[in-house]
């Protein structure tokens, strides 16, 4: 059993911020070889925190149907329950991350007109 949403994730992550090296990106690759369609492969491609938040929904409805789908004698139900509260909260992760990007954004946009206010520029 595989966390395809999470690897997917630290993938699309790894591009939208630009870190991570190239064994990381490689051991994760390896993991997804046979996962790679559908929204786990858009996720690992993902080079925005929009992208990820839109492929990692896609992921989400994914596996909750899997789960929905399961009989709960299964012995991957328990698991894929697991997988589906992991992926809930690496999707409330990156949304934090999406708002705080804009707040900080925001704040840029305020000190540069904050600036021009105490030193006007003749034009």
């Amino acid at each position: 059993m595989s966390c395809d949403e999470l690897e997917a994730l630290r993938l699309g992550m790894m591009n939208a911020l630009g870190i991570g090296d190239e064994s990381t990106r490689e051991h994760a690759e390896k993991e997804l070889e046979e996962s790679m369609e559908g929204p786990i492969e858009a996720l690992a491609h993902a080079q925005t925190l929009p992208e990820i938040e839109r492929h990692l929904d896609a992921a989400l409805v994914d596996l909750e149907e899997e789960v929905a789908s399961m009989d709960s004698d299964d012995p991957a139900y328990d698991y894929t329950r697991g997988r589906l509260v992991a992926v809930r909260d690496a999707e409330r992760a990156v949304h934090r991350l999406t708002t705080q990007g804009e707040s900080i954004l925001e704040g840029f946009g305020e000190a540069h007109h904050h600036l021009h206010e105490a030193f006007p520029v003749d034009e």
